[in-house]
């Protein structure tokens, strides 16, 4: 990542702000009228186009793209700031972050804040970064993909969602009821620079976010920070070894040579026995089509981050 130098004249740009209703857990419409407050008057232009809707989120970003505006606000969670950067990656379009979803890891990386409040500072004095984006086929994802045992975590997620609303303890417990329905590991091969390497395991986990790496203690964050992926292949082929190994992150006793083999790259090629597999990117799912080629997109999105440097996230971000 590489900061563009001038300081961001918020008053001379035109900014649209995307909306997820269904994000996080304060009132949509309240955060709204929050946002046009704190943003309405201070630029040259303002927008807020909603929904409540996930997958109209790409549409949206990429009519404000066409639309001619300077900038693109996106409010919500992971979900959320991945698919206005997939219609952003590759443009002129900066990207603002208003963080609305339970984990934040996107925000929490580029130091905007991890509230509204915070963010919308951050976009009121900002200086615009090029960040790395991953990408798998053509979607374009910010934090993290997965196989295996996450996407099948993110389903029964779901359910508990709907029954007992979103937190941080609903998504840990939704872990647990997942991994009693495990059954069967993957076969794949990964390939990296000509060579292939074959691995039996009950997860693949290749991530984006140096600061999910951090706070889960796992191996790999300096070197998404140098532009590459970390690849972590789960050692643990069934449920039980899995579990052992979650317990171990959440207490920050795992290493790389005990639970996960660690492959650093900036891209792959993942083949699965499956014509067809279920992909987890960024807290959505989406079934996909084997193989699958990874790369990493250097400096192809535009970001708002604080103007001096500094992080607003609590321990100091990415």
């Amino acid at each position: 990542m590489r900061d563009i130098a001038d300081k961001v004249d918020l008053s001379a740009c035109r900014l649209c702000v995307i909306g997820n209703l269904g994000s996080g857990k304060k009132n949509g419409r309240q955060q709204a009228q929050a946002i046009r407050d704190a943003l309405e008057g201070r630029v040259a232009e303002f927008a807020l186009r909603e929904t409540d809707r996930g997958e109209q989120l790409s549409g949206l970003a990429r009519q404000a793209v066409e639309d001619g505006f300077d900038i693109v606000v996106a409010y919500g969670g992971d979900g959320t700031q991945s698919a206005v950067a997939g219609a952003l990656a590759g443009t002129e379009t900066v990207m603002g972050v208003l963080p609305g979803g339970t984990f934040n890891y996107f925000a929490r990386d580029m130091g905007v804040g991890e509230t509204v409040e915070d963010a919308l500072e951050t976009l009121l004095d900002a200086r615009i970064r090029r960040v790395d984006v991953g990408q798998i086929e053509n979607l374009v994802f910010l934090n993290n993909i997965s196989l295996g045992a996450y996407p099948h975590i993110l389903k029964t997620r779901e359910g508990i969602y709907k029954r007992w609303g979103r937190s941080r303890l609903a998504a840990y417990w939704s872990v647990l009821v997942a991994m009693r329905r495990l059954r069967h590991p993957m076969r794949l091969t990964a390939k990296v620079d000509g060579r292939s390497r074959r691995f039996t395991t009950a997860l693949v986990f290749v991530a984006r976010s140096a600061y999910q790496l951090d706070a889960f203690g796992l191996d790999g964050a300096d070197a998404i920070r140098a532009g590459n992926f970390a690849v972590l292949i789960a050692k643990a082929r069934r449920p039980l070894p899995l579990l052992r190994s979650a317990f171990r992150l959440a207490f920050g006793l795992s290493a790389k040579d005990s639970d996960f083999d660690l492959i650093i790259t900036d891209s792959l090629t993942i083949e699965t026995g499956k014509r067809q597999q279920l992909i987890a990117h960024d807290g959505e799912k989406t079934r996909m089509a084997s193989p699958f080629h990874l790369r990493v997109r250097h400096g192809a999105l535009k970001v708002l981050v604080p103007a001096d440097g500094s992080s607003k996230t609590e321990d100091g971000g990415a």
